[in-house]
């Protein structure tokens, strides 16, 4: 199957790391997995900073659609759309057109609906979002958390397309060191600074309670400077390109991250995939990714205190840190690229009736 994938926030190829350019390679790399041919029409990406960058983003992907109605007129079109990420700051501007006006099927994955901003400044772009839940045949829902707002709005739509990843990059022998603890994230403004703050406070708590404890926090980003202070020397590593990134998981015994108000967080599936149990914040689509009391540990995201002592409390205790990490390599497993191309065919499949319904 031909299957043209749509990136509204960011495309595969884009320079700069992140989740959404994870997931949005993952699913390419799915796809090709299972036989499919990915077509990339577009590398336009729709998500405003402000409302007031919508008009000219609108204008931008008008031309897009022209552009490629005009390539496909000519070379024949794909067997379906697929659309990764959809909402009111980044809405698909370019799937539905295309999909209406070649009688396409059309399924979006991590769509998500806030109705609050049907008014005020964003509600432009919520429309917008909302033209493309109705034009879908299908909405791959990620977490139970955007779950919830779209079984509301469109009930016989919604499928569940949990997160996945390439777990066999992570797959390698582990060697553990007793007290090693490992992080990893980008340094941005916002929720990402938010939790190396809170990292820092908790890691300065385990210090004074064990000494031979150890972090090594992998990541870069525009608040480095301001944040790596709040470490002990040498703490901050840098980023790591994937091959080394799975070897300090390897010699590594647990995963810390507080995610203060995360989506959900691929690096808690490839620290499991690697055997690393996690301590990470009760937040949003986490729960999807860590099982509770089965992979690792879930508390309050800006409590410093709680994880330290989560982390400390699985950290010494070999036998069940031994158990949750056999869970966790098992957990990422039934989360892999196979996974994710049965549920992304799936996906597609649903669209497609849907699509011949009408």
């Amino acid at each position: 199957m031909r299957i043209a994938l749509l990136t509204p926030m960011k495309p595969p190829d884009h320079p700069v790391p992140s989740g959404d350019r994870t997931f949005a390679r993952l699913i390419r790399a799915a796809l090709a997995k299972g036989g499919h041919e990915v077509d990339l029409p577009s590398t336009l990406t729709t998500w405003c900073r402000t409302p007031e960058d919508l008009p000219q983003i609108e204008a931008a992907a008008a031309e897009e659609v022209e552009r490629i109605t005009a390539r496909w007129r000519a070379e024949g079109p794909p067997d379906a759309v697929l659309t990764y990420h959809n909402y009111h700051k980044a809405p698909d501007l370019i799937g539905p057109a295309l999909a209406r006006a070649f009688a396409l099927p059309f399924a979006i994955v991590e769509p998500s609906r806030a109705p609050r901003r049907a008014e005020g400044p964003w509600a432009r772009g919520f429309a917008l979002a909302d033209d493309a839940l109705a034009a879908a045949g299908a909405l791959g829902a990620v977490t139970t958390h955007d779950a919830k707002a779209l079984y509301a709005h469109a009930p016989d739509k919604v499928r569940s397309l949990p997160p996945f990843i390439d777990t066999e990059p992570f797959r390698r022998a582990r060697t553990p060191r007793s007290g090693a603890i490992v992080s990893a994230a980008m340094f941005r403004p916002g929720r990402k600074a938010d939790s190396v703050r809170v990292l820092a406070a908790a890691y300065t708590r385990m210090r004074a309670r064990r000494p031979d404890v150890r972090l090594a926090l992998a990541g870069d980003g525009a608040e480095r400077a301001a944040l790596e202070p709040l470490f002990p020397p040498g703490t901050l590593i840098g980023l790591l390109s994937q091959d080394a990134l799975a070897d300090l998981y390897a010699c590594s015994s647990l995963f810390v991250w507080p995610a203060i108000d995360e989506p959900f967080g691929f690096t808690f599936l490839e620290a499991q995939a690697a055997g690393l149990p996690v301590v990470a914040g009760r937040t949003r689509g986490v729960v999807d990714v860590v099982l509770d009391n089965g992979t690792g540990r879930l508390v309050t995201p800006d409590d410093p205190a709680a994880i330290a002592a989560a982390t400390l409390e699985l950290l010494f205790h070999r036998d069940r840190l031994t158990a949750f990490s056999a869970r966790a390599v098992a957990f990422a497993a039934q989360n892999d690229l196979n996974a994710g191309l049965a549920r992304l065919n799936a996906l597609i499949a649903a669209a497609a009736r849907r699509n011949a319904a009408r």
